[in-house]
């Protein structure tokens, strides 16, 4: 089974959105550079950040989401995000009406259904859970091997918390990256066990 491994960009005090669903500044170290991110050119950021993020965007096989995020982006119109394979919708809902059946969507209730489901389809690939409310329940159910977060240097005082609302003590390793990008801090650590 690949790595299971929770990810946002983060403001410094830990909001991954604002309480109105924005990500306001957090996102702007993906078009502070010069190195194309992307295929389509949109994204660009420093050299720093491209050498971290590309390999690990293209190391992901599945990304688990909540409904919420599903709906926000109103299913990333039946196409998965950054070249991903796969889209597990963590929910109590069906699908929306008319989607397609085909899309690489899958809708499953609960969140170790969920991962358990992604793993499946990931095989050795990495399995990414979205930090926010589904990220939390994973890393309490102790699903989660590795956190990773991009760390914007911006206060947004409120909003939706990286860790959702977990409410006991999780320990981390110490960081084993935390690199300087333009905009961003890129931090990792793996769960301690």
């Amino acid at each position: 089974m690949g790595t299971v491994v929770m990810y946002a960009s983060v403001s410094v005090d830990g909001f991954v959105a604002d309480e109105n669903d924005q990500p306001g500044p957090l996102f702007d170290w993906l078009v502070s550079g010069d190195v194309p991110l992307d295929a389509s050119g949109a994204l660009t950021v420093s050299q720093a950040s491209h050498d971290y993020t590309r390999p690990y965007w293209d190391s992901i096989g599945v990304t688990v989401v909540g409904r919420r995020v599903f709906d926000l982006t109103d299913g990333w119109d039946g196409t998965p995000p950054s070249g991903i394979d796969h889209v597990v919708v963590v929910t109590h809902r069906p699908p929306p009406e008319g989607w397609d059946p085909t899309a690489p969507f899958d809708f499953v209730e609960g969140v170790e259904a969920a991962v358990a489901r992604a793993q499946e389809l990931a095989g050795d690939r990495i399995v990414e859970v979205a930090a926010g409310d589904v990220g939390g329940q994973a890393l309490a159910a102790g699903l989660v091997d590795e956190v990773r977060m991009d760390v914007a240097p911006v206060v947004l005082g409120s909003g939706r918390r990286y860790f959702g609302s977990v409410d006991a003590q999780h320990l981390l390793e110490d960081p084993d990256v935390a690199l300087v990008g333009n905009r961003v801090l890129h931090l990792r650590y793996r769960l301690r066990r």
